[in-house]
């Protein structure tokens, strides 16, 4: 049995423009291609897919990914590696979201103490969301989502690493406001939602609306709103909440 092309797209969440660039650059050939130029996959190719997302899920490069998968025999034994550096992965993740949960705590023990506010970022604080974390999280908005695939296509491992630690560090940027009562039309919020902006269209052009409806996925997006509930309860509405004053203001 094959499947294709759109469905394969529609169970994984992959993009039809991403399979095609994994079967055009060889890391994913499809089963066989029709008459009429459209791919088909079987199950050997669905469990290539499987692996590829688990290596993305993980952080890893797509030129890695494809050394990766060329220097494997037995799919059994490359899953079973997979499967313990998966739950590495949750291991560091839940000392993460305990690390930041400490210290959204003690910064908001700080103001009701009247202290002076301070922060620990210890190097491990910024690990957490990979690059494909953040891809899926625009599956709402394809376009953006396949401008963002292929940015992190071309990243090497280093950039792709200094991207997604910018991201979280952007989060925490918004906590510690949160934390200290900023409102979400203050500046220093308004500050770093347009730096937040800038990135979004430096890869394509984004309107008003659309920006507002990414505001809204990042509550409404179970995936999305856990990242920033991880790091401070109420911090996926403040965001959005800051987009929406940042579209209303800015972008009108």
């Amino acid at each position: 049995m094959d499947w294709p092309i759109s469905e394969v797209a529609r169970m994984s969440g992959v993009t039809a423009r991403t399979l095609r660039h994994y079967d055009e650059t060889g890391l994913l050939p499809p089963a066989r291609t029709g008459a009429n130029g459209h791919r088909y996959y079987g199950e050997r190719q669905l469990l290539r897919l499987q692996q590829i997302l688990v290596l993305r899920a993980l952080g890893v490069g797509v030129p890695e990914i494809g050394r990766i998968l060329s220097e494997q025999v037995d799919e059994v034994d490359a899953l079973r590696g997979h499967h313990q550096r998966l739950l590495e992965e949750r291991d560091r993740l839940d000392t993460l979201a305990g690390t930041v949960s400490r210290t959204i705590a003690e910064l908001e023990q700080s103001r009701k103490d009247g202290n002076p506010m301070t922060i620990n970022r210890p190097e491990n604080l910024f690990e957490g969301v990979a690059p494909f974390q953040y891809e899926e999280n625009m599956r709402d908005f394809p376009e953006l989502a396949e401008a963002v695939a292929r940015r992190a296509d071309a990243m090497s491992q280093a950039d792709a690493d200094d991207a997604h630690r910018e991201r979280t560090a952007q989060m925490i940027r918004l906590a510690e406001l949160m934390a200290a009562g900023l409102p979400a039309d203050a500046d220093p919020v308004q500050a770093e939602v347009d730096a937040q902006y800038r990135a979004l269209t430096a890869l394509r052009a984004v309107s008003a609306e659309e920006y507002r409806a990414i505001g809204s996925s990042i509550v409404d997006n179970e995936t999305w709103r856990a990242a920033y509930e991880a790091i401070a309860s109420g911090l996926a509405a403040y965001q959005r909440d800051a987009i929406e004053v940042y579209a209303t203001t800015r972008l009108n």
